[in-house]
Order: C-alpha cells, then structure tokens, then sequence
C-alpha cells in the first residue's frame, strides 16, 4: 500500500507545522491537523469563544471535538516509512563525488545540481525542484561543481572567442567588453558538432584499427599453426628417417647373422668329419699297438702286411676352418657407412638450417615499426629507391611495413618506399648513436638560439633571443 501513497508532500503536511502530520485530527470543514498543533492554535487565538480554521477560516461557535483519525494516522505511519526507507536507500558521497548541501550529519551523495540555487541536492531535497512552480523554472544538470568567475563570483554563461575562455556576464562589461563574445549554448553547439565529427572519425579509425587488429591476429595465428607443422612435420620425417636406418641396420644384422649360420654350418661339418677321422686313427693305432705287443713272430709276420698296408697315413687329408665372409670387413664397412651417413645428414641438414636462416633474414635487424620517426642512415649515399624529395635529414613517421620494405610519410614526400636495412629509428631524445654526433640534432620543441659566434643572422629580428622550432 505504500507504494501507492502519493509522494506530494503538501497533501499530508500539516499547515501549522508544515511537517507531516502527527497524530491527526480532521476538524468539520475536512482539513486535517496535527492534535497539538490545533490545540495550541485554537488555546492561543480564542476569541469571544470562536474557533477559525486556520486555512478556510471557517468559524465554529464550540469547540469541535478533536478525535484522531485512525486512517489518516496509518497512511502517515506508511509514508513515514517509505521516506526513511528512500533516504536510507541513498548512497553516500565517496571520495571526488559530490555531497547535498542539505543534508544533516551523512554526507548523501548528491544527483542534481542547480544552476539557479548554486547547490546540490540528493534525491530526497531535490523534489521541492520537480512540486514547486517557481522552482521547477531553475535548470537542474547532472551534480557537479559549478564553476563560477573567481572576479564576480557569478555563473559563467559567455563564451569569449577572442581570450577562448568562459566568462559571466559582468565580465562582459569589464575585460571582455570588446572581445567577440557569444552565449556559452551557441559555442558549445558549434564546438559539440565539431567533437561529433572528430568522434566519427576517431570511430572509424578504431573500426579500421580493429580490423587491423583482427587481421594480424589471423595471420599470427595462421604463422604459428604454420610453424606448428612444420615442427611435427620435422619429428615425422626424422622419426620416418631413424626408423629406414633401423630397419636397414636391422637387415644388415639378419644378414651377418646368415653369413655366420652358413659358415658355423660348414665348419661344424668339417668338426664332424675330423672327428671320424680321428675316430678311425685310433682304432688302426690300437691294431698296430695289439700287433706290437705280439710275442709270435709268426703271427707278427703273418699279420704285418695286412696292417702296414691299410695304413694310408700319407694320404690323409688337411682340414682348416675358412668362412666365406670376414666379419672384421663387415664391421669396416659399417664404420665407413655410418661415417658416410654421419657427413651427409651433417650437410644437408646444416643446408636445411642455413636454407630456414635465409627465409628469416628478411626481419629488419633493427627494431622499427609502425609510427616510429625514422630517417635513412648517415650512411647510406643513395636509397635503394632514390632519394625524391628526401633529404638525408628528412625525419619522417613508418606508415606501413612488408617485408624488407616500409613506406614512411616525410614532409617532403608522403608514401616513401624504402629498405628497412637503410633505415635508423629516431628517439624523442635523440639517444640513437648514429644522432650522437650529429651536428643537426635539433628536433620539434626543442629550444634554440642563434650560436654566440655567429656574427650575421639569415633571419632579421632575431638576436640572442630564445625560439622554439615549431617546424614539423
């Protein structure tokens, strides 16, 4: 229900006291009053047993019975309510921010500030400016300090074009009285259609920066998935690479491992053979040792032709172990191979790296970009594209960089291409080296003089006075 209560203030102030009412009475004639504040009316101004009304002056021969008004008292109680809970709602004034300059105690953040009063309001002590007629006549802006002339102490509200400052209108018949002087409304609309344009422009310039922006964000993003892949495109080719020379070396060893199964094979035949060999040389000496030991001589003779005969001692023939394929070769064929793949991954992977070095030497050694002041080196006699209208002391601002390239705005040219390797940045302070010893190192703002020394000036009108170079 309180928020249906009306904010008027008039309409449940009592027009004694002018506060809200307090215990309020409604006498006959339907206007309300606080109870004490009717009683004391009527006990200080009785006359000839009349009471008045104190706003219709409507006359009562008795004393009308003065019951309170229950109704009129909760509607009171609610709006006291809402106003304490509106003012508790209202922030303080922090640090910079401006305070009402009615309120009491708590210093209230203020929201309003008028022109007219040359006070500020919070919420609650700015209403009388939207109820009151004569009020709502004052210009209420946003709460701020108002600036007020510190010779008159009145608004400011002219603008002089002549001394480009704000005045008020006494100024106007003092210092300013000649001055081309218009109202403050009037600049400000020319000067606030000049701002909008410079905002547009300054918008589309942030558009275009943006894009800009966005733009490069692609193209880093683009350049590192670029060299993402070229690094995985790398490990695979090497893995793939490591992997060919493992799986060669692999049959290298299956193939030494053949060789010497083959060799192992026919030497373990030839083991065998002389082991029969040996075998049947033994029993033919037991023979030859059983006939030795014979006591017959007839027997001995008898036998001897048969074993001397069967001997073949003589024809027996040699064995050796010869494999087919040296190993101590094989290992010299290895070495040689691994050092033949050591020199060649060495050069064309040394190639490859020299190769990737070249893609890049293309970055300016020195750090220039975009928006630096920039001139071609001491050094340099002649540009790789020609001097123009530069100078070699021309001092100009980088506008765009590709590449080996920039294009750079002097005064004396706009949209000068050159090699970055031929440029040299330019400090505000002039801390480069090659400007150290520069015998023309002035710059834009700096002070100057003409050299004690110099006897005769160019310039008429100008002795040892100090100037600033506004050159650009």
């Amino acid at each position: 229900m309180a928020e249906a209560i009306p904010r008027d203030h008039d309409q449940y102030s009592c027009s004694v006291c002018l506060d809200l009412l307090k215990d309020p009475v409604t006498i006959p004639c339907g206007h309300s009053y606080c109870m004490s504040c009717i009683n004391e009316c009527w006990n200080t101004n009785d006359l000839n047993g009349i009471y008045r009304c104190p706003q219709c002056r409507h006359a009562f021969k008795t004393k009308p019975p003065l019951n309170r008004s229950t109704v009129l008292a909760e509607i009171m109680e609610k709006l006291r309510s809402t106003e304490l809970l509106s003012e508790s709602a209202q922030s303080l004034a922090g640090p910079g921010e401006i305070a009402c300059d009615f309120c009491a105690g708590e210093m209230i953040k203020a929201v309003k500030s008028c022109l007219e009063c040359r006070v500020s309001y919070c919420e609650t002590h700015v209403q009388p400016h939207y109820n009151v007629p004569a009020l709502k006549k004052h210009k209420l802006v946003k709460a701020a300090v108002i600036p007020v002339c510190p010779k008159h102490d009145k608004l400011l509200e002219v603008y002089c074009r002549t001394d480009q400052k704000c005045v008020c209108m006494h100024c106007l018949l003092d210092d300013h009285k000649s001055h081309d002087t218009v109202p403050s409304t009037i600049e400000r609309n020319e000067k606030q259609i000049k701002l909008t344009d410079t905002q547009k422009k300054v918008k589309q310039i942030i558009q275009a920066k943006e894009k800009e922006l966005q733009k490069m964000n692609m193209d880093i993003a683009s350049h590192s998935d670029s060299a993402k892949k070229a690094v995985e495109n790398s490990k695979k080719v090497f893995s793939e690479l490591a992997k060919l020379i493992e799986k060669k070396g692999n049959e290298v060893i299956e193939k030494i491992k053949a060789e010497e199964k083959a060799d192992l094979d026919q030497g373990t035949k030839l083991q065998k053979t002389l082991q029969e060999e040996i075998t049947e040389l033994k029993k033919r000496e037991g023979v030859l040792e059983d006939l030795l030991q014979t006591d017959d001589n007839i027997q001995f003779l008898q036998n001897y032709e048969s074993v001397s005969s069967s001997s073949g001692t003589d024809k027996l023939p040699s064995f050796s172990f010869q494999p087919y394929c040296s190993f101590e070769d094989i290992r010299k064929l290895i070495c040689e191979l691994a050092g033949r793949l050591e020199t060649t991954c060495t050069q064309e992977i040394s190639k490859t790296i020299t190769k990737v070095s070249d893609l890049s030497a293309k970055r300016p050694t020195i750090e220039i970009v975009v928006g630096d002041r920039v001139r071609v080196k001491p050094s340099v006699v002649t540009p790789t594209h020609k001097w123009g209208s530069v100078t070699q002391f021309s001092i100009g601002v980088v506008k765009k960089i590709q590449g080996n390239l920039l294009t750079v705005d002097f005064p004396e040219q706009r949209n000068w291409t050159g090699v970055v390797s031929e440029m040299e940045r330019v400090t505000s302070a002039g801390s480069d080296s090659s400007t150290k010893n520069d015998p023309f190192n002035i710059k834009v703002g700096d002070k100057v003089r003409v050299k004690p020394s110099v006897t005769t000036q160019n310039i008429t009108g100008v002795e040892t006075s100090l100037i600033r170079v506004w050159v650009w």
